[in-house]
């Protein structure tokens, strides 16, 4: 965002759902990205070689005169964050801190909520993103659309196209074409209003919190209301989506800016990995060092592919596209990795095969074994079309997709584990198949 001053602030606000209990401090906010998310909190999970959130921190210190990136969230803030912070600092240049929620306040109450440390400074405008989503994150383009017209909006929406179906699954936009004047926004109607969705990517002016203190106001009414006649605690949440963006379209206050580049939600594990492929993609103009390449005494390299420099990798293993090793891996000889992310420290031992799945933490797949699953990449014939998020259980069984190894998993030699769900801590003694192995 910028500042009267030439400065600019960004905020990354994690997503929570607004109902329903949470268990842990690392899992919150990764209901559909279990088990993975009871090791890491999920803003903290690497795609494409690095943790989901620097690829949103990177792209804010690539605007010029970038003040300070604030991060929002109900996590309570531990020892991997906080090391995430500094290191990301040190090597970005710029101030980045945490900013807790007392409770999980929606995707528009938490930054009403730290409003007045958001405003310190006396900035123009800001950036707001959600953390679950991957994108080239449009910054710069979005602040010049944002000069251009005017000073009369609050705000800028990153809008995409989607097909008509998959429309319905998110947030809909209907624009006026000569203005980009947003003039009605639907969160996830039950019929077709609009093939361009938002993309939880925005750039505000201070008036925005105008708009939301008046629906604080009117919260905080009927919660006393609400709690006088039935007794009941109303949650303090105000949500963009539904609150704000369905009240400000048509009264000239919202714009649309349209990308063209790549963007998807990062919700389940699945996603995960279409997540990594595309910014593998991207590396080959944003970063083409994190590429690896096939050179002597290497392993096999077909695609993208990213492989920390502490793995230990076999010359005979063959790896790609789409894959990324983490650090300290061991991969033995004759192995075969595609479509996969394969976490710290784990052991991927002689001939063994692994597709379409991610291997957790400090996990061992055995000899000869094979760990395979469904990918849910969206239709390619489709220019438009997203990844769908599927439902864990569809017609009585469980939804054929990508295979997860928690951390600390042992397959033995010669065994086939596909389309399954392996909690952390579990030596399997056999082969599954579409199967959640408690």
């Amino acid at each position: 965002m910028w500042h009267q001053r030439g400065e600019r602030l960004c905020l990354i606000k994690e997503t929570l759902p607004v109902y329903g209990h949470q268990h842990s401090g690392t899992e919150l906010g990764g209901t559909r990205f279990r088990p993975l998310s009871f090791e890491v909190p999920k803003p903290l999970f690497p795609v494409a070689g690095v943790a989901m959130l620097q690829h949103h921190i990177e792209a804010c210190a690539q605007v010029p005169d970038m003040k300070e990136i604030i991060l929002i969230g109900f996590y309570q803030p531990n020892d991997e964050l906080n090391r995430f912070i500094s290191s990301s600092q040190q090597e970005f240049k710029i101030p980045i801190r945490y900013l807790q929620e007392f409770a999980a306040l929606g995707t528009g109450g938490g930054i009403y909520h730290f409003r007045d440390q958001i405003l310190s400074g006396g900035p123009a405008a800001f950036f707001l993103m959600n953390a679950d989503v991957c994108s080239e994150f449009p910054l710069q383009e979005m602040l010049r659309f944002h000069r251009q017209h005017g000073e009369n909006h609050c705000g800028v929406l990153l809008g995409t196209t989607a097909n008509r179906t998959q429309s319905l699954n998110y947030g809909c936009i209907v624009e006026n074409r000569e203005t980009n004047e947003v003039l009605h926004f639907v969160e996830k109607p039950s019929t077709f209003v609009s093939d361009i969705i938002n993309c939880g990517i925005y750039l505000f002016t201070p008036d925005i919190f105008g708009h939301i203190g008046k629906v604080f106001q009117r919260n905080q009414q009927e919660r006393i209301q609400e709690e006088l006649t039935n007794g009941k605690q109303m949650p303090e949440v105000i949500r963009l989506e539904q609150d704000i963006f369905t009240t400000l379209a048509g009264q000239k206050k919202l714009l649309v800016y349209k990308t063209q580049h790549f963007w998807s939600q990062i919700k389940s594990a699945g996603s995960a990995i279409y997540a990594s492929r595309l910014y593998l993609k991207q590396y080959h103009q944003t970063h083409p060092e994190r590429l690896a390449t096939n050179r002597d005494g290497t392993p096999k390299i077909i695609g993208d592919v990213y492989i920390h420099p502490t793995a230990n990798i076999d010359p005979s293993a063959v790896l790609g596209p789409n894959v990324s090793i983490g650090k300290g891996v061991t991969i033995g000889g004759g192995v075969r990795v595609r479509e996969s992310i394969i976490l710290h420290g784990a052991v991927l031992q002689d001939h063994c095969c692994v597709l379409n799945s991610i291997v957790g933490w400090d996990s061992t797949v055995g000899k000869w074994a094979r760990v395979e699953g469904t990918p849910s990449d969206p239709n390619p014939n489709d220019p438009y079309a997203k990844i769908d998020s599927e439902t864990l259980f569809r017609d009585g069984g469980l939804t054929p997709s990508i295979t997860i190894l928690g951390c600390n998993v042992s397959i033995p030699s010669e065994v086939i584990i596909r389309n399954s769900i392996v909690l952390p801590h579990k030596d399997l003694n056999r082969s599954f198949q579409n199967q959640i192995i408690l």
